[in-house]
């Protein structure tokens, strides 16, 4: 045998080696326990779904499911310890469009690329934003609400500068002609807690965190940012309706693993999560809370965040938002 040739059998043989070790590692997996690492506080949307799923997957796996809330600069924090973490299916990424889809046109200095570092296993859920004020606040529409705005000092609290429901509040105040002050929070909870207590007066933020709020009449809502009105809340009419045509945002939760991560692991994470997200129990229950149950393949959901990066884009250069 010559010596190219034996190289060659050699390197096909090593390959094939190496290609046996990764399938008998997806085989073995899971030997450990596994964490779902949530970028933002304790109560928010994304917590939420991580803590529904957690016991049911673990329970799909036969090993122990972790919730890590690893909150800071817009969810970046978290997100970068998951790109960082080993591609070997024991650190998930629960997320919303804010450190995936947003940041990257936000933030000059990013420790990490969420399209090459990352990538998709499922969508799980989507819940609109709801434009809502403190009782006090005398508008009970958009329309009032802009007129207000125009001769009265309003502060709207932002769940994160930069976050998606920012956005959407830069996006509706540039469409409607309102007039704001933005108060910056380091999540979303701290932003409904100090509106319900009076301290600002507008939010924009995800259904499911947020309808609880309204629910108990500690907040007012004024309008839903999807197409068609939520069955939940049908007398509420969607802002698109209330003369800003074609307006829809919201807050969708994923999963997301390391790039690198054994197809057989991302594949059968689909598998698992997508059938405990559609189970008729959570399914019910985030309905019950104004979220909707959106599944994807890996392919779909990168090719979603893709898209989504380059809509935020636009948003982000328009308001001139940028941060180190």
């Amino acid at each position: 045998m010559t010596l190219n040739r034996r190289n060659l059998v050699l390197g096909a043989l090593g390959g094939s080696l190496l290609a046996a070790g990764a399938v008998q590692a997806a085989d073995a997996w899971p030997s450990k326990p596994i964490r779902i690492v949530v970028p933002y506080p304790p109560g928010g949307s994304s917590d939420i779904i991580a803590r529904s799923i957690s016991q049911p997957l673990s329970e799909a796996l036969k090993q122990t499911v972790i919730v890590e809330n690893r909150a800071g600069a817009n969810g970046n924090l978290g997100a970068d310890l998951v790109s960082k973490a080993q591609p070997d299916g024991y650190t998930l990424l629960l997320c919303d469009v804010g450190a995936l889809a947003i940041s990257p046109s936000v933030y000059t200095k990013l420790s990490f690329d969420p399209a090459k570092d990352l990538r998709g296993v499922t969508m799980l859920a989507y819940s609109p934003h709801l434009l809502v004020v403190h009782p006090s606040v005398p508008a009970n529409n958009l329309k009032e609400l802009v007129a207000l705005s125009k001769k009265s000092d309003l502060n709207f609290a932002v769940t994160a500068t930069g976050s998606a429901p920012h956005l959407a509040g830069v996006a509706l105040e540039r469409a409607s002609g309102a007039k704001w002050v933005y108060v910056p929070y380091k999540g979303g909870v701290q932003a409904v807690q100090d509106t319900v207590a009076g301290q600002t007066q507008v939010l924009m933020n995800g259904m499911l965190a947020t309808l609880p709020h309204v629910q108990s009449g500690k907040l007012k809502v004024l309008g839903v940012s999807k197409g068609t009105r939520m069955p939940l809340i049908g007398d509420v009419p969607t802002i698109a309706e209330q003369g800003v045509p074609g307006f829809e945002s919201g807050t969708w939760q994923g999963v997301l693993v390391p790039r690198g991560t054994p197809e057989a692991v991302v594949q059968r994470l689909n598998k698992e999560l997508i059938s405990i997200i559609r189970s008729a129990d959570i399914r019910s229950r985030l309905a019950g809370q104004g979220a909707e149950v959106v599944t994807m393949t890996p392919v779909e959901q990168d090719q979603f965040f893709d898209k989504e990066r380059a809509r935020w884009a636009k948003v982000v250069n328009a308001a001139q938002i940028k941060l180190d």
